[in-house]
């Protein structure tokens, strides 16, 4: 995985821990309505990327910490519509723009939220009137309790894509009630498992208009033998029938030929040991349409994606009218709407 990128826009940042604050009203919750008990067990269908045959009932948000920044504004809050799973969730806001589009940030497991706690990224994130919201997939970081040792992200890699790209629908049902976003204009940046992931969201949600993704996880049976990220110990057990029969319903090669309404491009890294090329190659070729562009290597592409050129295209594709251009357009940023392959590879 390409973790030059998460270096390139992480930025020192002080640790700041969960304060559990009820009481305090936030956009769009009316106080005084009862929130639905929560029933015993969970019902929720992993094999299926809709919420129809899933029963998440959202718990009222908690607001924990709130900071008045003089470009935007940074909310955490917390909530919960599975048990034992609390989501830290950050919504940051332009300061000066009543309703502003926003983009969903998920970075690769095992990220952690320290990203979103850098004033240096959130400047960045919001520049030019954008909102960005940040949270991390299940089985990771705060997420990652209660479990055996034994058990993480891609032993349980059903759990964790089928709930991860549930948590996406619900967060934005969420916003939604917030009446403080431009819900008609919302992209997604995904890196790693996070591009699987909002690659499965967008597939479901058609509120999700552009993505932006970054070296996908994706080509089960081929990921799984290649990458780097599995232990040599463990690789036969994901390797078995039960094991890829129960993940095949949610591989993003299936899933990327079926994004129609949605403006898509992938950026890819050669020298990404965690998605080896033949999983690259297979998601290249399920894209179809969709704009690649690719690097030969790593440094390549934390140079081409310094500062917040990373996410500078799904800004473009969701750039209403009434918000400015940016000062400065980047060579590596292609003009909204066109399609094809761009390409950083010498061959």
């Amino acid at each position: 995985m390409p973790w030059a990128v998460l270096l390139v826009l992480l930025f020192a940042t002080p640790t700041v821990g969960w304060a559990q604050q009820s009481g305090l009203d936030l956009p769009g919750l009316n106080q005084t309505e009862p929130v639905r008990a929560r029933p015993v067990g969970n019902l929720e269908d992993w094999s299926s990327l809709s919420l129809a045959n899933s029963e998440l009932i959202p718990e009222r948000p908690l607001l924990g910490e709130r900071d008045d920044n003089p470009q935007f504004v940074r909310e955490l809050l917390q909530v919960q519509w599975r048990q034992g799973d609390p989501i830290d969730l950050y919504v940051i806001r332009p300061k000066g723009v009543a309703k502003p589009p926003a983009i969903l940030y998920l970075y690769s497991y095992p990220s952690e939220t320290d990203i979103f706690r850098s004033d240096a990224f959130c400047a960045t994130a919001t520049r030019d009137g954008f909102a960005a919201i940040g949270f991390v997939s299940a089985l990771t970081g705060h997420r990652y309790t209660n479990r055996p040792m034994k058990e993480w992200f891609v032993s349980e890699l059903q759990e964790a894509l089928g709930s991860s790209a549930h948590d996406v629908q619900m967060i934005l049902n969420y916003l939604a009630t917030r009446d403080d976003l431009d819900m008609s204009r919302i992209g997604m940046f995904g890196l790693g498992s996070g591009g699987t992931i909002a690659i499965l969201a967008a597939a479901a949600d058609p509120r999700i208009k552009s993505l932006e993704l970054i070296d996908p996880w994706g080509d089960w049976p081929d990921w799984i033998v290649k990458s780097s990220l599995i232990p040599e110990q463990e690789r036969p057990n994901y390797l078995k029938p039960e094991f890829l029969k129960k993940v095949a319903p949610l591989d993003p090669v299936e899933w990327l030929p079926q994004l129609k309404s949605q403006r898509v491009r992938i950026q890819e890294v050669l020298d990404d040991s965690v998605t080896p090329r033949t999983a690259q190659e297979r998601l290249r070729a399920a894209a179809g349409t969709t704009e690649i562009v690719v690097f030969d290597t790593t440094e390549q592409f934390s140079s081409a994606v310094s500062g917040d050129k990373a996410v500078q295209w799904v800004k473009d594709q969701l750039r209403p009218a009434s918000l400015p251009q940016p000062a400065t357009q980047h060579s590596q940023n292609s003009p909204a709407g066109k399609q094809g392959v761009e390409s950083n590879h010498d061959d």
